[in-house]
């Protein structure tokens, strides 16, 4: 392998804040992440990534693995290339970095790509697997899942403080659908609100009592989106709503509780599940409980999973994204300590 001089995390991240890739517009990171780890020597794969129908026309979009040349990789470092709208233009100070992505998930590649560079340095085979589509619906993940590459171990990487996950809660999205007659609203018997039947719906939803698990916390439950209707004049002849549970344990009294609670005022479609999950500790590491989801339970092929990365989950989705760069540098350290604790 010919001499590489080290990869800076600080500008492999402001180069991957740069390129705008929200859901469904990941192709050119893609791109970009392979071109730039094939001239790093390192063995490059791109897998395409279905777009869902509403999206064909947003063009193409990747997995990336890169592995050792010729090698079966004992680790991987995994994260997503997506990211959450609106985009986001890099900044930085002496102190932070600002930004769509900083901190989920585009810093924590960086230091993923870094780390893997140390210990490909030091003849451990590790490997890096970007995916697609994490922020909606774990597709780049589905896809990744039919081809692992045999590894024991999966790093996957989102912003826990750098603290190891001991646990991830899991979510199912529901969606529910009211339908009624249209009418003049001076009429209101003469038609049937849909948006009445789904508000009803809605209310005896949060009326359900959600399961708790006593080292780990509560469900939760967001109505994140609400539509219906045509004007304040029109009784409403359909109406629609969109929830996202966290799931703490088995989701089948909660999918119950649903079909109940909605019976007679809305259809229910379960639209996405992704699985709660417990993780494994390494000692000497501090810990914590993720109350969001990741790829893990799409990626079971690739290894026992560990969760850990640089940033605060607090300031991801939100206008004020931003990662310290001591924390950057601390995550390369981490992930190099973990991994050889793990390959010992």
């Amino acid at each position: 392998m010919s001499a590489l001089k080290p990869v800076d995390p600080i500008q492999l991240t402001r180069a991957l804040v740069e390129i705008e890739s929200t859901t469904y517009q990941e192709g050119a990171v893609g791109d970009f992440i392979a071109n730039f780890l094939a001239g790093r020597e390192w063995d490059v794969e791109k897998t395409p990534v279905p777009q869902p129908p509403e999206t064909a026309d947003s063009g193409q979009r990747w997995n990336v693995y890169a592995g050792p040349v010729s090698q079966t990789p004992d680790l991987v470092f995994s994260t997503h290339l997506d990211t959450v709208p609106p985009y986001i233009p890099f900044t930085e100070d002496a102190d932070f970095m600002y930004g769509r992505g900083v901190s989920d998930a585009k810093g924590i590649m960086a230091a993923q790509i870094a780390a893997a560079e140390a210990l490909r340095a030091e003849g451990l085979p590790v490997g890096l697997l970007f995916v697609s589509g994490e922020e909606r619906d774990s597709a780049g993940a589905i896809t990744a899942n039919e081809t692992p590459k045999g590894s024991r171990f999966l790093i996957n990487g989102e912003p826990t403080d750098n603290r190891l996950a001991l646990a991830s809660k899991g979510a199912l999205r529901v969606i529910l659908r009211s339908t009624g007659k249209m009418a003049h609203s001076a009429y209101p018997e003469l038609g049937d609100s849909a948006i009445h039947k789904l508000v009803e719906a809605l209310h005896n939803i949060r009326s359900i009592a959600l399961p708790m698990t006593e080292d780990v916390g509560p469900s939760t439950l967001n109505i994140g989106q609400i539509h219906g209707g045509h004007a304040p004049n029109v009784i409403a002849d359909r109406a629609e709503a969109h929830i996202l549970i966290r799931l703490v344990g088995d989701s089948a009294p909660i999918r119950a509780a649903v079909l109940e609670a909605a019976a007679g005022a809305a259809e229910v479609e379960f639209a996405l599940e992704i699985p709660f999950v417990r993780l494994r500790a390494v000692q000497g590491l501090p810990t914590m409980i993720a109350k969001f989801t990741t790829d893990i339970p799409k990626l079971s092929n690739w290894g026992e999973p560990l969760l850990l990365g640089p940033g605060s989950i607090h300031v991801a989705h939100t206008p004020y994204e931003k990662l310290a760069k001591k924390e950057l540098f601390e995550a390369v350290d981490l992930y190099i300590k973990v991994a050889k604790e793990l390959l010992a």
